[in-house]
Protein backbone atom coordinates (compact mmCIF):
# COMPACT_ATOMS: atom_id res chain seq x y z
CA UNK A 1 0.00 0.00 0.00
CA UNK A 2 2.83 2.61 1.15
CA UNK A 3 4.91 2.33 -2.38
CA UNK A 4 6.05 5.70 -1.79
CA UNK A 5 10.03 6.22 -0.95
CA UNK A 6 9.14 9.74 1.32
CA UNK A 7 6.57 7.19 3.25
CA UNK A 8 8.84 4.32 3.38
CA UNK A 9 11.55 6.29 4.64
CA UNK A 10 8.87 8.02 7.80
CA UNK A 11 8.26 4.50 8.57
CA UNK A 12 11.43 3.01 8.59
CA UNK A 13 12.68 6.38 10.90
CA UNK A 14 9.25 5.24 13.10
CA UNK A 15 10.27 2.30 13.28
CA UNK A 16 13.79 2.66 14.31
CA UNK A 17 12.48 5.30 17.22
CA UNK A 18 10.76 2.55 18.61
CA UNK A 19 12.97 -0.53 18.67
CA UNK A 20 13.65 -1.50 22.20
CA UNK A 21 13.23 -4.39 24.76
CA UNK A 22 9.55 -4.33 24.86
CA UNK A 23 7.27 -6.98 22.80
CA UNK A 24 6.99 -6.49 19.08
CA UNK A 25 2.82 -5.66 19.98
CA UNK A 26 3.55 -2.86 22.12
CA UNK A 27 6.25 -1.20 19.65
CA UNK A 28 3.31 0.35 17.53
CA UNK A 29 2.69 4.16 17.05
CA UNK A 30 -0.11 6.08 17.80
CA UNK A 31 -1.68 6.50 14.63
CA UNK A 32 -4.05 9.63 14.37
CA UNK A 33 -5.83 10.53 11.45
CA UNK A 34 -7.56 13.91 10.96
CA UNK A 35 -7.31 14.71 14.81
CA UNK A 36 -8.54 10.96 15.65
CA UNK A 37 -6.47 7.65 16.96
CA UNK A 38 -7.16 4.83 14.57
CA UNK A 39 -5.69 1.47 15.21
CA UNK A 40 -3.93 1.52 11.74
CA UNK A 41 -3.14 3.68 8.61
CA UNK A 42 -2.33 0.78 6.43
CA UNK A 43 -5.94 0.80 4.45
CA UNK A 44 -5.86 4.42 3.45
CA UNK A 45 -5.19 4.80 0.08
CA UNK A 46 -1.51 6.53 -0.81
CA UNK A 47 -3.46 9.22 -2.79
CA UNK A 48 -5.76 10.34 -0.13
CA UNK A 49 -3.10 11.43 2.20
CA UNK A 50 -2.06 15.30 2.06
CA UNK A 51 0.90 14.95 4.71
CA UNK A 52 2.94 12.43 7.30
CA UNK A 53 3.79 13.79 10.64
CA UNK A 54 6.23 11.65 12.54
CA UNK A 55 6.57 12.90 16.31
CA UNK A 56 9.05 11.33 18.18
CA UNK A 57 8.58 9.54 21.99
CA UNK A 58 9.56 12.56 23.77
CA UNK A 59 8.32 14.08 26.96
CA UNK A 60 5.89 17.25 25.27
CA UNK A 61 4.48 13.91 22.56
CA UNK A 62 3.76 11.74 25.98
CA UNK A 63 2.16 14.63 27.70
CA UNK A 64 -0.07 15.76 24.77
CA UNK A 65 -1.28 12.00 23.51
CA UNK A 66 -0.52 9.67 26.79
CA UNK A 67 1.66 7.27 27.61
CA UNK A 68 0.25 5.21 24.70
CA UNK A 69 2.74 7.66 22.32
CA UNK A 70 5.42 6.31 24.74
CA UNK A 71 6.86 4.97 20.93
CA UNK A 72 5.76 8.08 18.73
CA UNK A 73 3.01 9.49 17.19
CA UNK A 74 2.51 9.72 13.12
CA UNK A 75 0.41 12.29 12.79
CA UNK A 76 -1.96 11.48 9.28
CA UNK A 77 -3.30 14.50 7.74
CA UNK A 78 -5.96 13.58 4.62
CA UNK A 79 -6.63 15.46 1.71
CA UNK A 80 -10.50 15.58 3.48
CA UNK A 81 -12.81 15.36 6.37
CA UNK A 82 -15.60 13.10 4.95
CA UNK A 83 -15.07 10.43 2.06
CA UNK A 84 -17.07 10.68 -0.77
CA UNK A 85 -19.83 8.15 -0.49
CA UNK A 86 -22.11 6.74 -3.33
CA UNK A 87 -25.49 5.63 -2.81
CA UNK A 88 -28.08 4.52 -5.71
CA UNK A 89 -30.91 2.35 -5.10
CA UNK A 90 -29.40 1.04 -1.72
CA UNK A 91 -26.61 0.07 -3.46
CA UNK A 92 -23.45 1.90 -2.21
CA UNK A 93 -20.15 0.27 -4.01
CA UNK A 94 -19.69 2.07 -6.93
CA UNK A 95 -18.26 -1.10 -8.55
CA UNK A 96 -21.59 -3.19 -7.89
CA UNK A 97 -23.47 -0.40 -9.90
CA UNK A 98 -21.20 -0.52 -12.78
CA UNK A 99 -21.70 -4.30 -12.92
CA UNK A 100 -24.98 -4.04 -12.72
CA UNK A 101 -25.25 -1.46 -15.07
CA UNK A 102 -22.92 -2.41 -18.30
CA UNK A 103 -24.37 -5.01 -20.29
CA UNK A 104 -22.32 -8.26 -20.73
CA UNK A 105 -23.99 -11.17 -21.02
CA UNK A 106 -23.11 -14.38 -19.66
CA UNK A 107 -22.05 -15.87 -23.13
CA UNK A 108 -19.20 -13.10 -23.92
CA UNK A 109 -15.45 -13.57 -23.31
CA UNK A 110 -14.48 -13.10 -19.68
CA UNK A 111 -13.06 -9.19 -19.53
CA UNK A 112 -11.09 -6.79 -17.13
CA UNK A 113 -10.82 -2.99 -16.68
CA UNK A 114 -8.98 -1.12 -13.67
CA UNK A 115 -9.53 2.39 -13.59
CA UNK A 116 -8.40 5.59 -11.16
CA UNK A 117 -11.72 7.35 -11.37
CA UNK A 118 -11.77 11.03 -9.77
CA UNK A 119 -14.96 12.60 -8.06
CA UNK A 120 -15.61 16.08 -8.62
CA UNK A 121 -16.88 18.51 -6.22
CA UNK A 122 -20.26 18.51 -7.98
CA UNK A 123 -20.07 14.66 -7.51
CA UNK A 124 -19.64 13.41 -11.05
CA UNK A 125 -17.35 10.77 -11.46
CA UNK A 126 -14.86 10.67 -14.38
CA UNK A 127 -12.00 8.54 -15.57
CA UNK A 128 -8.72 9.85 -14.62
CA UNK A 129 -6.57 6.77 -15.39
CA UNK A 130 -7.02 3.46 -17.32
CA UNK A 131 -4.92 1.31 -15.84
CA UNK A 132 -5.85 -1.59 -17.39
CA UNK A 133 -8.00 -3.26 -19.96
CA UNK A 134 -8.79 -6.84 -21.72
CA UNK A 135 -10.89 -4.83 -24.71
CA UNK A 136 -11.79 -1.36 -26.19
CA UNK A 137 -15.24 -2.79 -26.19
CA UNK A 138 -16.00 -3.60 -22.50
CA UNK A 139 -13.26 -0.10 -21.80
CA UNK A 140 -16.14 1.58 -23.59
CA UNK A 141 -19.54 0.28 -22.08
CA UNK A 142 -17.52 1.14 -18.71
CA UNK A 143 -16.95 4.13 -19.45
CA UNK A 144 -20.63 4.72 -20.86
CA UNK A 145 -21.63 3.40 -17.53
CA UNK A 146 -19.48 5.92 -15.34
CA UNK A 147 -20.07 8.95 -17.56
CA UNK A 148 -24.15 8.30 -17.54
CA UNK A 149 -24.08 7.11 -13.66
CA UNK A 150 -25.97 8.90 -10.75
CA UNK A 151 -23.39 11.73 -8.41
CA UNK A 152 -21.76 10.65 -5.51
CA UNK A 153 -21.41 12.87 -2.67
CA UNK A 154 -18.46 14.28 -2.69
CA UNK A 155 -15.71 14.31 -0.27
CA UNK A 156 -15.58 16.82 2.17
CA UNK A 157 -13.02 19.46 3.21
CA UNK A 158 -13.65 22.61 6.11
CA UNK A 159 -17.50 21.63 5.02
CA UNK A 160 -16.67 22.05 1.42
CA UNK A 161 -16.66 19.69 -1.48
CA UNK A 162 -13.73 18.48 -2.74
CA UNK A 163 -12.64 16.23 -5.91
CA UNK A 164 -10.97 12.71 -4.83
CA UNK A 165 -9.69 9.76 -6.51
CA UNK A 166 -11.06 6.23 -6.28
CA UNK A 167 -9.92 2.85 -7.84
CA UNK A 168 -12.25 0.63 -9.74
CA UNK A 169 -12.04 -2.71 -10.72
CA UNK A 170 -14.35 -4.72 -12.64
CA UNK A 171 -14.29 -7.97 -14.23
CA UNK A 172 -17.33 -9.29 -15.97
CA UNK A 173 -19.63 -11.70 -16.56
CA UNK A 174 -19.49 -12.78 -12.37
CA UNK A 175 -17.94 -16.13 -12.06
CA UNK A 176 -16.31 -16.41 -15.54
CA UNK A 177 -12.61 -16.95 -15.41
CA UNK A 178 -10.06 -14.37 -17.52
CA UNK A 179 -8.10 -16.82 -20.05
CA UNK A 180 -5.07 -17.26 -19.49
CA UNK A 181 -2.57 -14.99 -21.55
CA UNK A 182 -0.49 -17.30 -24.18
CA UNK A 183 3.96 -16.10 -24.45
CA UNK A 184 6.68 -17.47 -25.17
CA UNK A 185 9.75 -17.77 -23.28
CA UNK A 186 12.86 -17.29 -24.67
CA UNK A 187 16.12 -19.03 -23.12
Amino acid sequence: MFNSPTIRLILLTLTALVVSATPIEAREPIYVVNGTIVESIKDIPQEDIESIDVLPADEQTIAKWGTEASNGVILVTLRYDTPASFNYNGTNNYTDYLASTVKWSSTMPAERVSLRIVVKADGRAEIDEVLDSTSRQFLKRVTRAIDTSPLWSPALRDGKAVESQHLVNLKLPAGKELPIEQGIILL
